[in-house]
């Protein structure tokens, strides 16, 4: 089956990352198709280029990063929930005359069309939210 989640919950804030996460390895460990994964709301914070966290606890950026050049997953970025929080990528960052890049590949930038088409191509779509 294809399927594609959808992500709303911020990282270290409540649980749904995590679950989002341990569910798409276990999709792939299954033989599922994980087509992508779209960062939505507070979900865009999971592409954060600059996030450190203590060296406890999970790093979900680069456990992300890690899923998708593992198993070719496309991690999706709202583009207008991600600007509204100053996460931009370097053609975002250059049209808003900012100094500062905080995404970057394998997270991509792409509007609400991208989840629509998700939604529409893909046997399953599994929505984490807080």
């Amino acid at each position: 089956m294809r399927y594609a989640i959808l992500l709303m919950g911020a990282p270290y804030s409540d649980q749904a990352s995590h679950s989002a996460l341990r569910f798409a390895r276990a999709l792939v460990a299954r033989g599922h198709r994980l087509e992508a994964v779209f960062f939505y709301h507070d979900g865009v914070h999971n592409a954060a280029r600059l996030a450190a966290p203590p060296q406890d606890e999970p790093h979900l950026v680069d456990a992300w990063a890690s899923l998708s050049s593992k198993h070719q997953v496309a991690l999706q970025v709202c583009i207008a929930a991600a600007l509204r929080r100053g996460l931009l990528d370097e053609r975002e960052a250059a049209r808003h005359g900012k100094d500062g890049v905080s995404v970057k590949a394998p997270f991509e930038l792409t509007g609400l069309g991208q989840l629509v088409d998700l939604g529409t191509h893909c046997d399953r779509l599994v929505t984490f939210g807080p």
